[in-house]
């Protein structure tokens, strides 16, 4: 732990659950900043902007901005812009995050499915909106040839009222069903903690990542040559974490034991 000098932190599950703060990790973020580390808050949360998120966490008592949040939705602006500059894009994701997307020329998918040209689909969180006829629509452009691009394949997440389905549960269907597979943007791609690393100026061997996702958190960054911790809160679930693809470097109950972990050596 002496070398560590980096954090990624995930949000949901792992400082808040459903916007409240889980115990002891608002003490726990101020004991990392006051011992100098480099901070990023890293998340697949698709429903609001990193202004918005930054707004809630602080008026929680986070010290953070949104310079030290980085979100799928401005990961995947940056993946269109890259790789399809000028594309017509057709998103589908439960909130507002078109603030986070510039650049990414979006068309509104209202008329006909032949009215409407989509070069690219782009999956956010799932939510309400994504019923029947939405994703029949989404289908059917995968037909005529759309790419298929996900923020993310989280299967499901935590809330207050118990852990919800969330966008890997629908992005199965659709891709088995038009043979194709989806460009992931967001964690677990090797891209969003590349870009998480070169946000701090961090090298791998000298950050950690603490999450409640033993797959798309913790197991991903060590493939990426950071040290992980998982974490028993959120969506951490026993028997996810016996049947997972590997080990997590470490295994805390909280995100407010990391301070200790880290004094430790």
């Amino acid at each position: 732990m002496e070398r560590i000098r980096a954090v990624l932190i995930d949000i949901d599950g792992v400082l808040t659950v459903s916007w409240k703060a889980l115990p002891g990790t608002v003490e726990a973020m101020e004991r990392l900043r006051s011992a100098g580390l480099r901070l990023a808050l890293v998340t697949n949360n698709t429903s609001r902007t990193r202004a918005v998120i930054a707004a809630r966490l602080s008026g929680l008592g986070f010290p953070v901005t949104a310079g030290d949040v980085l979100t799928a939705p401005a990961a995947t602006a940056a993946y269109l812009r890259e790789h399809f500059p000028g594309a017509r894009c057709l998103l589908l994701n439960s909130g507002d995050v078109r603030e986070d997307l510039p650049g990414v020329t979006l068309v509104d998918g209202h008329g006909t499915d032949a009215e409407v040209e989509v070069d690219v689909i782009v999956l956010g969180g799932a939510g309400p909106e994504f019923g029947y006829e939405a994703l029949n629509r989404v289908f059917r452009h995968l037909q005529r040839g759309a790419r298929l691009v996900s923020m993310h394949r989280n299967l499901y997440w935590r809330t207050e009222g118990g852990l919800d389905l969330d966008t890997g549960a629908f992005l199965e269907g659709l891709e088995k069903a038009s043979r194709t597979e989806a460009e992931v943007t967001g964690k677990p791609a090797p891209a969003f903690f590349a870009s998480a690393l070169a946000h701090l100026g961090a090298d791998a061997s000298e950050t950690l990542m603490v999450g409640d996702d033993v797959e798309s958190d913790v197991l991903a960054a060590q493939r990426s040559g950071i040290t992980g911790v998982l974490v028993r809160t959120g969506k951490y679930l026993p028997e996810t974490h016996r049947a997972a693809s590997g080990t997590p470097d470490h295994v805390l109950d909280s995100f407010a034991d990391l301070p200790g972990l880290l004094a430790s050596g």
